[in-house]
């Protein structure tokens, strides 16, 4: 039998290994205008493995990753995955409540973080089941009454070790839990396996059309699972990633724009309504771009012509997922002006139907609850066997699990998905079932208009009355009226909202999303 040249990848750790093999000089990172190979990179995450081996890290321990965005951040991932530990990687910004409930939750044994531990070793302290932290600077002054070890990376860099065989990995193996907001109020472990996460890689590289030459643009938390797999789809094609902190500074974003040339740049509706918006002012655009992605919230119709400005030469991808998943459809970006509500058709190898809420196929048209099937849906939430049963529902063969999004979608004639709102979303008022994406649809189009949010609120006599919270452009801040009477014009009358509230920034979940749950407290409280 001859001898077969070529295996696929099965793991996370693979795709490094592979790519550096492939082309051990091609730089895999710029960070801080430093750029880092496939090599270096890979002997660091070697190392960092090897050291978590003869820390005590056995396959499945769970390690956190508390970084920003960082050359660090990659080895501190790639190191947890080739030990065969499941990392999880937290937003630098998380408070210490949520820190420390998310570290005992999990279980972490080791942290990795690049914020001074003299800062959070009272929530540290706290974790029963921390043994070690591993930072990227040295520390003077820390006190003696912390209960964990605490090592840097240029110390574990530097020291010698033998060699501890690795452990046998398969695609079953958890690789990593990603945390996400849970309606209790504490956030829930996604738990993602290797299958799951190498099948959704591939797939997404598969319909954004990637390639080894790829350089794309990092401006989004490593800690957000968009963000993260900016990362995996760069190492899996052997392509660069350009790494920033965030889009907190659009300035410094557009030099490095300019100097790196990335030719991909993943963004949320927030990111490119303020690109937009620096478009109209100083006429700046980006002809060296030649993809566009969005998550986190719709891309409305509005936004398209200002982004066909900004990115002159993209393919601009409209996509509609959650981390559950991590993706669920998308949009081919030649059917953009055609069907520009759409959020396309299951991405490739996976399939998506809508159901009632008895479980029965919905017609053409009609609204249903979309339901996902395929590899990339999570095994379920860490720890929580009653919420993972809300969301994992009986599969069409016996002991198949399909996802249940509990989102409202139709599906026109030819297969392509329309968003209409979560079901938790959803206004009950003068008897009425309202989609706040339907108002918000309309009220986006009115000029001046920079986003916007529908919420309902209790009402004595229609049991939900309907507030839109606005903000708008510099000087061009419609007026109530003009807003409820584009609303009548387009809208049933049920559907107009008793209330318009102008605010100067719409407050954001840390994946850049409008929490909602926000504005409805700020609407009870006031």
């Amino acid at each position: 039998m001859e001898k077969q040249s070529f295996i696929p990848q099965r793991v996370m750790g693979e795709a490094l290994l592979i790519s550096a093999a492939m082309n051990p000089d091609k730089t895999l990172a710029i960070y801080k205008d430093s750029e880092y190979s496939y090599k270096y990179l890979t002997e660091c995450s070697e190392k960092m493995a090897q050291y978590l081996l003869h820390a005590g890290i056995v396959k499945g321990d769970r390690v956190a990753i508390f970084m920003n965005n960082s050359w660090q951040t990659i080895v501190a991932i790639y190191g947890a995955t080739l030990a065969g530990a499941v990392f999880l990687v937290i937003n630098p910004q998380t408070k210490d409540e949520k820190l420390q409930y998310i570290l005992n939750d999990s279980g972490a044994r080791i942290l990795f973080t690049d914020i001074p531990v003299t800062k959070m070793s009272g929530t540290l302290n706290e974790v029963e089941t921390l043994q070690e932290v591993i930072v990227t600077l040295k520390e003077d002054n820390i006190h003696d009454r912390i209960k964990f070890r605490i090592n840097t990376y240029d110390q574990i860099f530097s020291s010698k070790q033998s060699l501890v065989p690795y452990p046998v990995i398969i695609p079953n193996d958890l690789a990593a839990l990603i945390y996400t907001s849970g309606s209790t109020g504490f956030p829930k472990g996604v738990m993602m396996t290797h299958q799951s996460m190498v099948f959704t890689s591939w797939s997404l590289i598969q319909y954004l059309r990637l390639t080894k030459e790829e350089r794309i643009m990092l401006v989004l938390p490593l800690a957000f699972d968009y963000g993260l797999y900016q990362l995996f789809m760069a190492v899996t094609v052997g392509g660069t990633l350009i790494i920033e902190h965030s889009f907190v500074f659009p300035t410094t974003v557009y030099k490095q724009i300019e100097k790196w040339k990335p030719t991909v740049f993943p963004g949320v509706p927030t990111i490119y309504a303020m690109m937009i918006e620096s478009n109209k002012k100083t006429g700046i655009a980006f002809s060296g771009i030649q993809k566009i992605t969005n998550t986190a919230a719709a891309l409305t119709p509005e936004m398209i012509p200002g982004l066909k400005k900004v990115f002159p030469d993209a393919l601009i991808f409209k996509m509609y997922g959650l981390t559950e998943c991590k993706r669920v459809c998308y949009l081919e970006p030649e059917l953009i002006d055609e069907k520009p509500a759409s959020v396309g058709k299951a991405i490739p190898g996976t399939e998506v139907f809508l159901l009632d809420t008895d479980g029965n196929e919905v017609n053409r048209n009609g609204p249903g609850i979309l339901h996902v099937r395929g590899p990339h849906v999570m095994a379920g939430y860490w720890k929580n066997e009653k919420l993972t049963e809300e969301m994992l529902r009986p599969g069409r063969i016996p002991g198949e699990r399909i996802l249940c999004t509990h989102d409202l979608f139709r599906m026109d004639e030819e297969g392509f998905l329309y968003f209409l709102g979560r079901t938790d979303d959803i206004i009950k008022t003068r008897g009425e079932k309202v989609s706040p994406v339907e108002i918000e649809n309309v009220i986006c189009k009115i000029e001046g208009v920079k986003e916007v949010a529908v919420i309902g609120y209790p009402h004595e006599i229609m049991g939900e009355g309907i507030a839109a919270y606005v903000t708008s452009y510099d000087n061009t801040e419609p007026d109530i009226k003009t807003i409820q009477n584009e609303c009548a014009k387009k809208l049933e009358i049920f559907m107009i909202p008793q209330q318009v509230i102008f605010i100067d920034e719409m407050p954001k979940s840390p994946n850049g999303k409008i929490d909602k749950k926000e504005l409805k407290q700020r609407k009870l409280s006031s």
